[in-house]
């Protein structure tokens, strides 16, 4: 198990970052460094690229379970920051927050005490430190004014939406990204999905027809018994995607002889392809 820091390092992130920063570099990195994307007869480029990957997944999945554990580092010093600020306004002070190993507790906890004190000293007639005293506990006070935030309780990140038989015919999705998404009969139908991140995605029997995926990250997607007839495809990455039964009757997948889609390790029994021949 890779510690946090290997983690942060592994995706090239600095400490404290959010859920978005830690999938964002995940997709980037997965993209550069996936091994059907490097020549298969360069063996030790592959080997490498495979062990980057294992690396790259097993930091995200980690720092996945650290943030919705935990919370970002970033976003706990952001809420700290507002609660002494409101902290701070409520009781008229402009100060920076607090040192916790100060002492003083007694004055912070209990100012009525501290006035009371003060209005006494300030009432002996005479009194030759009166003023000094009064200063420097008011000065200490100010500083002490505003208590420390509580601890912030752990945050934890709602699980993907189910979106299966959603209707998105026409939808602009460039872009969007899908991970693990559930879109099993979904209605995609003439919809924008070019380079949306859609790895792992599930569209069991959704309805592709005339969807605009150029380019489109399809890695280890399930698009078994899906209608793609007429979909662009051209530079869709399909690897290890399970394309069985899956109807791509005038898809868009090549230029003349030459086929320019990635489909490297992609099941394809049943399915039929875009020049009507089905696959054995």
């Amino acid at each position: 198990m890779l510690d946090l820091e290997t983690c942060y390092r592994v995706l090239e992130l600095e400490p404290g970052a959010t859920l978005e920063d830690v999938n964002r570099a995940y997709r980037d990195l997965v993209f550069i460094w996936h091994p059907d994307r490097i020549p298969k007869d360069n063996v030790r480029l592959v080997e490498k690229a495979q062990e980057k990957i294992k690396q790259i997944n097993d930091a995200r999945d980690q720092l996945r379970q650290h943030i919705h554990k935990y919370g970002s580092h970033t976003s706990g010093r952001t809420n700290q920051r507002q609660s002494y600020r409101q902290a701070s306004t409520s009781t008229g002070t402009t100060t920076t927050p607090p040192r916790e190993h100060r002492s003083g507790s007694y004055y912070q906890s209990n100012p009525y005490a501290y006035r009371s004190y003060q209005t006494s000293r300030e009432q002996q007639p005479g009194s030759s430190y009166s003023q000094p005293h009064n200063h420097t506990y008011g000065t200490y006070s100010r500083q002490r004014t505003a208590a420390p935030p509580p601890p912030e309780p752990p945050r934890t990140t709602p699980p993907h939406k189910d979106m299966s038989g959603v209707n998105l015919q026409g939808a602009n999705l460039s872009e969007k990204d899908f991970e693990g998404r559930n879109l099993s009969h979904a209605n995609l139908s003439h919809a924008d999905l070019s380079d949306a991140f859609l790895h792992r995605v599930i569209l069991h029997r959704a309805n592709l027809r005339h969807a605009n995926l150029f380019r489109a990250n399809l890695l280890q997607a399930d698009l078994s018994y899906a209608d793609l007839r007429e979909a662009n495809l051209i530079g869709a990455d399909l690897s290890g995607a399970d394309l069985r039964g899956a109807d791509l009757r005038g898809a868009k997948m090549s230029q003349g002889n030459r086929l320019l889609v990635k489909l490297t390790g992609a099941r394809l029994s049943g399915a039929i392809m875009p020049d009507g021949h089905v696959h054995p």
